[in-house]
């Protein structure tokens, strides 16, 4: 078998590096494959071109999961970094980075990458998804002025 050298076999604009392979094949990508498929076949012996629309479709399906799958994952970090801004000032208590029980203030949120931190008074920093307890210090303010119905502490 010989190889041909220097000849362009991919349609232009289509060439990608092997490192990339298929999975960055987008639908524009197909349409262009399947548009040159078609219009090299052997018009004695038509390609099923039913097989190739169910396949675009695919990619079409795919993709649009795809997008909804990220814009889902903002949509839910967005929502974690607002709920988390909701505990400053307020008590909390859960497992630091480390998986020591601490507790303390919230007196920061932060973001590193993909995750969550709530700083605390204490130095820790307590992933939000490992938060266990959260108090509202206003509640020991309440305790101190009233602790029983119908009197103040003396």
């Amino acid at each position: 078998m010989s190889q041909i050298s220097g000849i362009n076999t991919i349609t232009p604009g289509l060439q990608r590096s092997p490192s990339n392979g298929f999975g960055e094949m987008t639908s524009e990508d197909f349409i262009r494959i399947m548009f040159t498929e078609l219009a090299n076949q052997d018009p004695f012996q038509p390609n099923d071109s039913s097989a190739l629309l169910d396949q675009l479709n695919s990619i079409r399906s795919i993709e649009s999961d795809i997008k909804l799958t990220a814009q889902l994952e903002s949509l839910v970090f967005g929502n974690k970094m607002a709920t988390a801004g909701n505990l400053l000032g307020r008590i909390v208590g859960g497992l630091s980075q480390t998986n020591d029980r601490v507790l303390g203030f919230v007196i920061s949120v932060n973001r590193q990458g993909d995750e969550v931190f709530l700083e605390l008074d204490t130095g820790d920093f307590i992933p939000f998804d490992n938060v266990e307890t959260v108090v509202d210090p206003i509640v020991f303010q309440d305790l101190q002025q009233d602790p029983t119905p119908g009197g103040d502490i003396p």
